[in-house]
């Protein structure tokens, strides 16, 4: 349990895309009362801002401007930008794909770093992304690493997207989340690894809960080790 004048504690779950991290820290920051911070989204937001305002995925220099600028708010699941709603934009797999290449971007995610621990608040927070525990961060109470393999992912993501009626190729989307592991993976920055201290959990068989079950269970574990003996 973190003493009074402690910061917040912070769960971090990273990991690639489509490995059901959203759905995983959502439901580890219900059942503990902590808040929740989907990193991605801010990224996804960059991205559709631009198209907004017709800002080039490649101009860095205005991307960053727009990232330290962002009027953005999240209301439950919703999300809005310069008071609009945008939730369905940010949740398209176009502000995914530019979400992906304009994270590769150093001035990008400077921007996006204090705006992103500003999340930090008590009683905790759960954060989901690709740099939460080894860069916004370092200093999470319990860091965890959420894969899967690239064909259930994909599978995912197209029973998510036919779910919506949405007309998708299982192979284009399969491609597409190898393209972006490779450059998640690849970017100088910030890249998507599994740190040291990290513990992987491997969702390709296991059901949502079974991964918020063992989560929940090392959290458990790790507070219970730093309580103080009486």
């Amino acid at each position: 349990m973190a003493k009074s004048g402690d910061p917040a504690p912070v769960i971090a779950i990273d990991g690639p895309s489509a490995s059901g991290k959203g759905t995983v820290a959502q439901e580890v920051a219900r059942s503990l009362g902590f808040h929740y911070l989907d990193s991605g989204a801010l990224y996804r937001l960059v991205a559709v801002a631009a198209v907004r305002q017709n800002v080039a995925l490649a101009d860095e220099k205005r991307l960053a401007a727009l990232a330290g600028g962002l009027a953005c708010e999240f209301c439950g699941d919703q999300i809005r930008l310069d008071g609009q709603s945008v939730t369905d934009a940010v949740r398209s797999e176009q502000a995914a794909s530019g979400a992906s290449e304009v994270a590769a971007l150093p001035q990008v995610r400077r921007a996006l770093l204090e705006r992103q621990r500003a999340f930090r608040r008590v009683p905790g927070l759960v954060a989901d992304g690709r740099d939460m525990g080894s860069v916004v961060f370092p200093d999470a109470v319990l860091k965890i690493f959420l894969t899967a393999s690239p064909e259930e992912r994909a599978n995912r993501r197209y029973k998510q997207l036919m779910e919506k009626g949405l007309r998708v190729n299982l192979i284009n989307i399969l491609r597409d989340i190898e393209q972006r592991d490779a450059r998640d993976i690849g970017r100088p920055v910030a890249p998507l690894q599994v740190g040291a201290d990290a513990m992987v959990v491997d969702t390709t068989n296991l059901t949502v809960a079974e991964a918020v079950a063992r989560i929940l269970e090392s959290y458990a574990a790790r507070q219970s080790r730093q309580a103080p003996s009486r």
